[in-house]
């Protein structure tokens, strides 16, 4: 890796990270807003359009942008979303990959295909799981994020520790980026080819776990894949699925429980490897 490569990884680490940052400081807004303003019609508001969730989230989540999968995390932190709308937009979140096929002739056919895949995934996936936990009655337990980080002062208001949360989560992000950033600068799309068994039916629960790479950049490599055909459209759907960009990366360092964290990651990487392989089995192309 030369030097102008390196600097190049370290100016789109900073742009992608820069691009999440409005999100964070709207949701934290919001968040916050919610947690000291809101009155209790407008909570009850949100608890009845809790229920739609997954048909929502799985509509936002398609909008090319990796802010929202972010976003969405905090708010399932907060105990604002429910696990199904959480995963809805996990599934549905297309973030750099939408303008990639569109910037590429080829490809134009496959656009709706895939859209049409993973927002039909995101929204059954998502009722049936908040379907579940309600019959199972499993419940979430928000997390007030503000505790012991010394932003919740009296007369603090909403603005500074909106402020603070995501300056904490921006340098986390930054990280993120970064180190995968300089990986996969390392290993480069051929080696990644390869490793991906091209023609293999196991290649959609390959391409699952590598999409749960917390970076925006993996929907970048596995889109660009699919185009050169070292991917199937199975293989590509299940790695877009699994790919929540930085939202994963945001609801480790702010969700305490250890337990839905691997909960949430079990059940994304199982139904976006499952989907794919099915896809890739019926010979979709």
């Amino acid at each position: 890796m030369t030097w102008e490569q390196a600097l190049d990884i370290l100016l789109d680490a900073l742009i992608d990270t820069a691009k999440v940052i409005p999100f964070l400081l709207i949701a934290y807004l919001a968040m916050e807003f919610l947690e000291h303003k809101a009155s209790e019609k407008m909570e009850n508001t949100l608890g009845k359009i809790g229920k739609a969730g997954p048909l929502v989230g799985s509509a936002l989540g398609i909008i090319p942008q990796c802010g929202f999968s972010a976003t969405a995390s905090n708010l399932y932190t907060a105990g604002v979303i429910t696990e199904g709308t959480l995963l809805s937009i996990y599934l549905t979140t297309s973030d750099e990959a939408l303008p990639i096929l569109i910037s590429t002739p080829s490809a134009h056919t496959s656009i709706w295909k895939i859209l049409l895949c993973k927002v039909c995934v995101g929204i059954v996936a998502g009722f049936i799981i908040d379907f579940i936990y309600r019959r199972l009655k499993v419940t979430k337990v928000p997390v007030d994020q503000c505790e012991n980080c010394g932003c919740n002062e009296e007369g603090g208001g909403i603005i500074k520790p909106a402020i603070i949360h995501t300056l904490k989560i921006t340098i986390f992000v930054l990280i993120v980026n970064l180190v995968l950033g300089y990986a996969i600068g390392f290993l480069g799309h051929e080696r990644l080819s390869e490793f991906m068994l091209n023609g293999s039916y196991a290649q959609p629960f390959i391409t699952a776990f590598i999409g749960l790479v917390p970076n925006c950049a993996i929907s970048v490599l596995l889109t660009e894949l699919y185009v050169s055909g070292a991917l199937s459209l199975g293989s590509c759907v299940a790695g877009l699925c699994s790919g929540a960009g930085i939202g994963l990366a945001v609801l480790l360092k702010t969700n305490k429980s250890k337990k839905e964290n691997i909960r949430i990651i079990i059940i994304l990487y199982s139904v976006s490897a499952i989907f794919g392989f099915l896809l890739m089995l019926f010979g979709a192309k």
